[in-house]
């Protein structure tokens, strides 16, 4: 189990769950291994829903969460015991470690596992499950119906409704109750730590690839043991590739370096996006370009309050930019206009009017050429968060204990023929994750430097000391 909770901290999340659930009995799976290649496997990670109601980190496991069992409300199957295969992949908990470490009021080998999950659908009116879950965990699951179905002769009642246990769960995981939000805290405190490192590490002729190193390796000392995501860290024209991996391209003199990463705490992981000057200093372009985004991401931020429609905290973002890029001569003509030129064009996309791919000469210029992504996403244990952003036509209201991301952007691509020449190979993002309270905005990544003159000092002192 994580050591940033205890059985009690999963106890209250499956309580909450039973609350939520009508009659019946909820059935999730763990995450499998996974081969990478040869005798090799994937690193492990625990399926987020898993873990979130277990604590739970060995593959292959059940679950169980029952409303009505007098015994037996929570019940694990777990991989046997087996001490030769432990010298290979190290200790398991087994039945034994399941109750006792876990919390399970029953506990099974996975062997047992056809025989013994029936009898916990006998009289049930109803079963929970994922859909969407691998075909294999979805055989296992009609064969369990089926077994029960084969007792009716016996007078045994099968479940007669599958409801998706999703759209309970993610709801529940949307919202951060205070032991969750001290996992994500420190995941946002010691990825902030990592982008300060990275600002202080950069030098024209390093490698992408040792930035991310420097940033990564405060993120294993401070605690984290894996990233949220793949670290991006792209200098000048990579920036402008939306999600750029490689990592492997020299920095030069007199670029930019974005990156956006973060590390993973407690299964929580912090985004943060930061983007600096490779050799310490913004160019009279590149601070131009810079401060439209962080006004931007600033106004965008002040949206972040309770009541107010996910899409308003984009919107607010969009504004701000297009005003920019018509200010600095990257777009012509009335902000508005240009806003609104591009909401009827997604409409007509929408209602099928027009083909984006086989219309494009009709698609208007707007922001939309610099600025190709969304603000905002949920976050939690998953960088893209669980949690619904639509409600039929509505956009679901911010409600205290959302944590979402605030990450607007400007991408001019160097070989562009149609900008001014300052601002070609520019990109910059500025991303921090913000918790929504009834007194407001609360940014979890606010220690991360964010201001020209933070990042142009806190890379000055690096320099003065090396």
């Amino acid at each position: 189990m994580s050591a940033e909770f205890d059985i009690e901290h999963f106890k209250r999340r499956r309580e909450t769950l039973q609350h939520r659930m009508q009659p019946g009995v909820a059935i999730f799976p763990a995450s499998p291994m996974r081969p990478r290649n040869s005798d090799v496997d994937y690193e492990y990670r625990q399926d987020s829903d898993f873990f979130y109601l277990t604590g739970f980190e060995e593959p292959d496991a059940l679950g169980l969460v029952c409303t009505a069992h007098p015994e037996h409300q929570f019940v694990l199957f777990v991989p046997k015991r087996d001490k030769e295969m432990e010298i290979w992949h190290g200790h398991r908990a087994g039945r034994e470690g399941a109750t006792r470490i876990y919390g399970a009021d029953a506990a099974f080998e996975l062997e047992e596992i056809d025989s013994k999950v029936p009898e916990y659908l006998k009289d049930i009116e109803r079963i929970y499950i994922p859909f969407g879950e691998s075909d294999a965990f979805h055989t296992k699951v009609r064969g369990w119906l089926n077994r029960v179905r084969g007792l009716s002769y016996q007078g045994v009642n099968a479940p007669r409704e599958i409801h998706d246990l999703s759209p309970i769960l993610h709801d529940m995981r949307l919202i951060k109750t205070d032991d969750d939000l001290r996992a994500l805290r420190r995941a946002c405190e010691i990825t902030a730590e990592g982008h300060k490192m990275g600002m202080r590490r950069t030098r024209p002729g390093r490698y992408e690839y040792e930035v991310q190193a420097e940033i990564e390796y405060v993120f294993r000392t401070h605690g984290s043991m894996r990233n949220g995501y793949p670290s991006i860290v792209a200098g000048g024209d990579n920036a402008n590739i939306l999600h750029y991996i490689a990592n492997n391209m020299p920095l030069s003199d007199g670029d930019l370096l974005l990156v956006d990463a973060g590390c993973e705490f407690g299964m929580y992981s912090g985004d943060i996006s930061r983007t600096w000057p490779v050799n310490g200093k913004f160019s009279p372009a590149q601070a131009e370009v810079y401060n439209w985004v962080l006004k931007a991401q600033l106004a965008a931020i002040e949206t972040c309050r309770e009541g107010v429609g996910f899409r308003a905290v984009h919107e607010a973002a969009v504004d701000i930019l297009t005003e920019g890029l018509v200010a600095m001569g990257l777009l012509e003509g009335d902000p508005a206009d240009i806003i609104a030129a591009q909401k009827q064009w997604d409409e007509d996309v929408k209602n099928k009017k027009v083909d984006p791919t086989t219309d494009k000469d009709k698609a208007p210029r707007t922001y939309r050429e610099f600025f190709m992504h969304s603000t905002s996403h949920w976050l939690g244990m998953d960088v893209h968060d669980v949690g619904t952003y639509k409600q039929g036509d509505d956009w679901v209201l911010l409600r205290p204990g959302c944590v979402l991301t605030v990450e607007p952007g400007i991408y001019i691509a160097a070989d562009r023929d149609d900008v001014p020449e300052q601002y070609k190979g520019i990109g910059v993002r500025i991303e921090d994750d913000v918790l929504i309270t009834a007194d407001g905005p609360d940014v979890l990544t606010k220690d991360c430097p964010k201001t020209i003159e933070e990042i142009e000092a806190l890379m000055a002192e690096a320099r003065s000391l090396a």
